[in-house]
């Protein structure tokens, strides 16, 4: 899922690149755009998503020193997640903001 991600997003202008699996810090997919980084935690769920996930991209947001955190996922998010979310500034997202992601107001771009 995180390299589908990537690739994605190369389609689109980023540049993308998946990270290790083990020892990612919360980070799958490192993407890059007109200057601005994106740190984001892939998510390929049945249930919801839950706050462990915003946690794990804020915090590989600040461990690698980039921009902006995004989770993406199939599925939906927890009301506790949206929460979380808002107080962080984690972007929560679907496969269907790809092509749109760059538009988005809060990167900036």
């Amino acid at each position: 899922f995180e390299h589908w991600v990537a690739d994605a997003l190369n389609r689109y202008d980023w540049q993308a690149r998946a990270t290790q699996g083990s020892g990612d810090q919360g980070v799958d997919v490192v993407a890059t755009k007109n200057g601005v980084s994106l740190g984001i935690q892939c998510k390929r769920y049945s249930g919801s998503v839950g706050n462990k996930a915003i946690q794990e991209a804020y915090s590989g947001m600040k461990h690698f020193g980039l921009d902006k955190a995004a989770v993406l996922t199939n599925a939906n998010f927890t009301k506790s997640a949206k929460e979380l979310a808002a107080s962080t500034g984690v972007l929560l997202l679907s496969p269907e903001d790809i092509p749109t992601l760059s538009e988005r107001p809060e990167l900036g771009i």
